[in-house]
This record gives structure tokens, C-alpha cells and sequence, in this order.
């Protein structure tokens, strides 16, 4: 299921610790995204809304610390998880890094299992399923694991593209996706698919959670797309 592969995006300017975090991100199953300043990773942000941001603290141009104040005062991606790396150990850096607004950090030099076990921790509170979790939203449970749904006593029969576009809703109910949003978490970006095709998946879905009676959860966003709940 790669297109539900959490992405990371790294920043960092030393291509050497650049390369030994994506090696060992990429073979624990996480996309990669690198930016090697600060002007790109701002871009990267903007254009890949990245599940996680690893970034330094010290970079040419715009410092870690200012694009971690500019992503947190965004609404649309201030509960991106981050974590600062940084080779300043004094307690005063911590405490700064930590007051604007980073998740975490971690001080140079660091063990990469360490990292990799802080990544993964966070994640687990932003995107649960993509490390295994269960997900429940009022009667239906969603399995990450076994890849099984239930709504109530009865399983869920679903394909593999309405599996993930239940995932997605459940990972943020109340959450408005617009069909585009969807297509790049579902499908991957790589991939072209019509919008229509969202709305055929979506319908089938809808379908399925519904076989046994109980509400249609997901709810229609005139113009704006679709949202659980």
C-alpha cells in the first residue's frame, strides 16, 4: 500500500546526515522528501503537506527556527509533528526550539534508532494507522494491521481504495478532504486518476458501511468535498 506510506520531510543542509536519515527512514517503509534549505523546504511543505518534518536547526538562509515559527502560526499545518535537530545540547536551545513550536527535539549527535523510535512515536498520535494502530469512529473499527472493518458486530467487506479512503477519514473525523486532497493520499501523486473517480469510490464505500443499516457516516461538503461525521 505505498501511496499510504507516511511522508517525511527532511531538512537538512549536510548531504551526508541528509543521506543516512532517508536510507534509514526509506527501509523502515517511510516516503522521504528532502529540501537542503530553508526557501525549500518552505516549498515542499506547502506542496507535499509532509506527515512529519525533521528539520535542522542550522541551515543557510532561513534557520530552522524561523521556518518552524512561519509552519506553526499556519493553521493548515501547524499539527504537522516536528522535530528539531539540532547540534546545540545547551538547555536555553531546547527550551527556544521547544517554545516555537517544535514537537521534539534532539540533539546531535543523535543515534538514528533513536530518532527513528521518536518518528515513529509521533506518528502514531498523527497518523495511527500507518503504524499499525486500530481506529474506531462510533460503531466501526478499523483494523490497520489485519486490514479488517467492522461497523457494530458485522465486518466490513472493502476493497483496497475504499480500505484507504476510510483510513484517511478516520485518522481525522470532522476533517474536510477536497477530492484532490484525496486522490494524493489515496492514490499518490504519481498516479493520474479524474476527481470522478473520488466520488464512484467514495459512493461504494458508502455502500458497504451501510449494508447492515446504521447512518451514512460520511458526510457531503458542498464544494468543498467530504469529511466522517
Amino acid at each position: 500500500m505505498s501511496e499510504m506510506q507516511p511522508s517525511v520531510l527532511v531538512v537538512e543542509d549536510e548531504p551526508a546526515q541528509r543521506e543516512i536519515l532517508t536510507y534509514n527512514l526509506e527501509h523502515e517503509g517511510f516516503r522521504v522528501i528532502k529540501a537542503e534549505d530553508g526557501n525549500e523546504a518552505l516549498l515542499l511543505i506547502e506542496e507535499e503537506e509532509p506527515d512529519l518534518i525533521l528539520l535542522d536547526w542550522m541551515l543557510p538562509g532561513i534557520s530552522g527556527i524561523e521556518i518552524c515559527r512561519r509552519i506553526k502560526l499556519r493553521p493548515s499545518l501547524r499539527s504537522i509533528p516536528l522535530i528539531m535537530i539540532s547540534a546545540r545540547s545547551e538547555e536555553v536551545d531546547r527550551v527556544r526550539g521547544l517554545e516555537t513550536g517544535a514537537d521534539d527535539y534532539i540533539c546531535k549527535p543523535y543515534s538514528v534508532v533513536e530518532m527513528i523510535a521518536r518518528v515513529k512515536a509521533h506518528l502514531r498520535r498523527s497518523r495511527p494507522a500507518s503504524v499499525g494502530v486500530r481506529l474506531t469512529f462510533d460503531d466501526i473499527l478499523l483494523d490497520a494491521e489485519t486490514y479488517k472493518v467492522f461497523r457494530g458486530d458485522h465486518e466490513v467487506k472493502l476493497g483496497p481504495t475504499e480500505f484507504r479512503l476510510l483510513t484517511t477519514f478516520m485518522e481525522k473525523p470532522g476533517r474536510v478532504w477536497s477530492r484532490e486532497q484525496l486522490l494524493d493520499r489515496v492514490w499518490g501523486r504519481e498516479i493520474y486518476v479524474d476527481t470522478r473517480t473520488v466520488d464512484v469510490h467514495i459512493g461504494r464505500l458508502r455502500k458497504a458501511l451501510s449494508r447492515h443499516g446504521g447512518d451514512d457516516p460520511i458526510r457531503t461538503v458542498r464544494g468543498a468535498g467530504y469529511a466522517l461525521g
